[in-house]
């Protein structure tokens, strides 16, 4: 008789422990993304390049010291040539030197008339152009310049009072042309005809215009690079 009033406590208590753990189940509110489309396709994006980078630094970084192991076997080739090389190829991926090569020109331009609409021809905002370069980046773009300003590393968009700045320095107003650099520039220009970019524009109220170019310039980064959170390392 005990044994039994044993397992009927036991029986119960699960029983109880179980409807208590669903009513806290149900209690719980459940957690739904609430960002849109666009907002998860632009974070898509931008982990698709910085994996696109991280791929390109690895590469770039086994070449070299295949190329530093080479020249100590080779007593021939001195290290300080190798070393200068590596300085020149550093400056012109720094984007301090000008450089020039087949790729695409894209017009931005505004998509209504702007007399009917009553607005300025300005540049896109920040975002606008944000998204377009980093979907350039995904497709291949090796390098890019906004108007006559050089996007680098540490390159940054910013709105200022409904103005549009690059680099610390007002974008022109529309017509606006992008400048890319890429060695694959048939594949380029045929994913961004078809390209997000060109629907997200439109929505804003601006024109996309795409063509290929066999030679296109890109300017130096002619300002002062600023190296933060560096400092000398002295010997001994």
């Amino acid at each position: 008789m005990n044994n039994i009033k044993w397992i009927f406590t036991i029986v119960t208590f699960i029983i109880g422990l179980m409807l208590a753990i669903q009513f806290q189940t149900t209690q719980e509110p459940v957690i739904r993304d609430t960002r849109d489309i666009r907002e998860l396709r632009r974070e898509l994006l931008t982990e698709q390049e910085r994996r696109q980078q991280l791929n390109s630094e690895i590469d770039k970084a086994q070449a070299l010291l295949l190329q530093y192991e080479r020249s100590m076997d080779n007593r021939e080739e001195d290290v300080t040539e190798v070393l200068s090389q590596q300085i020149e190829d550093l400056r012109m991926e720094a984007g301090l030197e000008e450089t020039r090569g087949e790729g695409i020109i894209i017009t931005i331009d505004s998509l209504y008339n702007d007399q009917f609409v009553g607005q300025a021809k300005r540049s896109p905002p920040s975002e606008v152009l944000r998204y377009l370069v980093n979907e350039l980046n995904i497709y291949g773009a090796e390098e890019i310049a906004v108007g006559t300003e050089r996007i680098i590393a540490t390159s940054a968009f910013r709105d200022v009072n409904e103005i549009t700045y690059l680099n610390n320095r007002r974008l022109p107003p529309l017509p606006l042309q992008v400048k890319v650099l890429s060695d694959k520039s048939e594949s380029l220009h045929n994913h961004m005809v078809v390209s997000a970019s060109i629907e997200y524009l439109e929505i804003r109220g601006f024109s996309l215009t795409i063509e290929k170019a066999e030679e296109v310039e890109i300017p130096a980064y002619d300002q002062t690079r600023r190296v933060r959170y560096m400092e000398e390392v002295k010997e001994g």
